[in-house]
């Protein structure tokens, strides 16, 4: 520890990024990247902004960027908040608008980034159990807070919230912020965002990094009601005002011209999760159901972490959470076709060869 640490450093806990191994010929399923590249579109329109000028700052406020998700999003421009990724955006929503007198409350497995973003804000908050089942029950938030927050679908476990309960919250608490954190929607989910012109105390959150395949990249949003943004802008403004460069502008613009690719890609991961849940229940294991682009799951006779290190001896990476309530489940990423053969490969000899310890 370092001497000239301030208090609020001195008592962080940082959130910890999932792995990024150095390995040749890894299948890597433990982060949720997407495992399609990106539109050919993206690498067109960011090799074409390479030249002159990138000596010249880009565009603080990203106009193209915010006109072309307005525009997809049929939003107003003014409703459109962009940065650099949706972790910093959602850094943004803690520090602008989440630091009230009243606690903000959010599920107790969810998003670690939460609990990170409230030490280093200073921002009081409790967690709300999720039911057995992994689900959110929505009276459950029928307590004192200033706001609510929560990844639809959830993070790890996939679950989805109907839009119907997201509407049922925000009607039923008008002087609440809600802010929906929409990493995975584009997976199995309805987005929220339809639903900001009828509430102003929705804020929805989401990022390039899954369904558009450019987490390199690094470009997220938020859409809300124009009021909501201004804070965030001035809070953006006074810690970055260049968060996205002409690179990244680009490319994300780029990606959001390309909807046929979009979905086209969509469309196989989503396929591909169906296969691999059936797969795994194939062989015991039982799965959450998953709106996104994982999925979560634990087998009854068998140690999760075990299970996780005898994966990586066959170079594939999933992702363990040594954490209350989920520390005999794996998160795994859905991978393309040929990654997926090689997981369920793997666990099969794996199971196999548990069967044969067992018994020998």
């Amino acid at each position: 520890m370092s001497r000239f640490w301030s208090k609020v450093v001195q008592g962080l806990t940082p959130y910890t990024p999932g792995e990024q191994p150095k390995v040749d010929h890894l299948v890597k399923l433990n982060t949720n990247e997407n495992p399609y590249p990106p539109s050919p579109k993206v690498i067109d329109a960011i090799q074409s902004a390479v030249g002159d000028g990138l000596r010249l700052y880009p565009d603080p406020n990203a106009q193209v960027l915010k006109d072309t998700l307005a525009g997809y999003h049929q939003v107003e421009s003014n409703q459109v908040f962009v940065g650099n990724s949706s972790d910093e955006v959602l850094a943004h929503v803690f520090h602008a608008l989440l630091k009230q007198d009243l606690p903000l409350l959010f599920p107790d497995i969810t998003y670690s980034f939460y609990p990170v973003y409230c030490g280093l804000y200073e921002i009081e908050y409790r967690t709300v159990p999720l039911r057995d089942d992994f689900s959110i029950a929505i009276e459950d938030y029928d307590q004192p807070c200033s706001a609510i927050i929560f990844p639809n679908p959830n993070a790890p476990t996939g679950r989805l919230l109907a839009l119907e309960q997201i509407e049922l919250l925000l009607a039923r608490y008008p002087d609440r912020l809600l802010v929906v954190d929409e990493a995975y929607v584009d997976f199995g989910g309805v987005s929220a965002i339809r639903l900001v012109n009828q509430y102003d105390n929705l804020l929805v959150v989401q990022t390039l990094s899954k369904s558009r395949s450019l987490a390199g990249l690094r470009v997220g949003f938020a859409i809300g009601h124009a009021s909501l943004i201004e804070g965030l802008e001035r809070v953006k403004n006074s810690f970055n005002s260049y968060p996205l460069d002409r690179l990244a502008i680009a490319g994300a613009v780029a990606a959001y011209e390309d909807e046929a690719y979009f979905v086209q890609t969509r469309d196989w991961v989503i396929a591909e999760r169906i296969k691999l849940t059936s797969a795994f229940e194939s062989m015991g294991f039982e799965v959450v159901p998953s709106a996104a682009n994982f999925i979560f799951t634990t087998h009854p006779h068998y140690d999760a972490a075990n299970l996780a290190a005898r994966l990586r001896t066959h170079k594939v990476i999933v992702r363990h959470f040594k954490l209350p309530r989920i520390d005999q489940y794996l998160r795994i990423s859905v991978g393309n076709e040929a990654q997926n053969l090689a997981l369920l490969t793997a666990m099969r000899q794996i199971l196999d060869d548990l069967n044969r310890e067992k018994t020998s």
